[in-house]
């Protein structure tokens, strides 16, 4: 798949998740795990983060950039998913699904280091 084409998909994605994060951010403050601190605060800076992420993204000369703040993106967000396991811990099912999302930060990972990279 081409860069243009797969930033451009991230890029919708995390303008979607963006938007979403600062429109209804009760939906995600749960999963900040609570040695963070207040959740609130973590939820709309991410929220911030994934829209400058796809505008970076979104633009062919900020697009390698954008790449870059993608991956720090994904990683920062693993907290998150461990505090999701965390919370649906006694839940089989939820629980289920908590550890099932966890691997498809592989293949967005791996497709924002292509972007990074200039990678085709």
């Amino acid at each position: 798949m081409r860069d243009d084409v797969r930033a451009l998909g991230m890029a919708a994605g995390m303008t979607a998740t963006g938007v979403f994060h600062l429109v209804r951010p009760q939906a995600y403050d749960w999963m900040i795990p609570p040695e963070l601190g207040a959740p609130r605060p973590w939820v709309l800076g991410s929220g911030v983060v994934e829209l400058v992420t796809a505008g970076l993204l979104a633009v062919p000369a900020t697009r390698r950039a954008g790449g870059w703040a993608a991956v720090g993106l994904l990683v920062g967000v693993l907290p998150a998913h461990a505090q999701t396991v965390r919370a649906f811990r006694r839940q089989p099912g939820k629980l289920a699904v908590a550890v099932a999302r966890i691997p498809f930060q592989v293949p967005m990972l791996t497709a924002a280091l292509k972007v990074a990279r200039g990678r085709r």
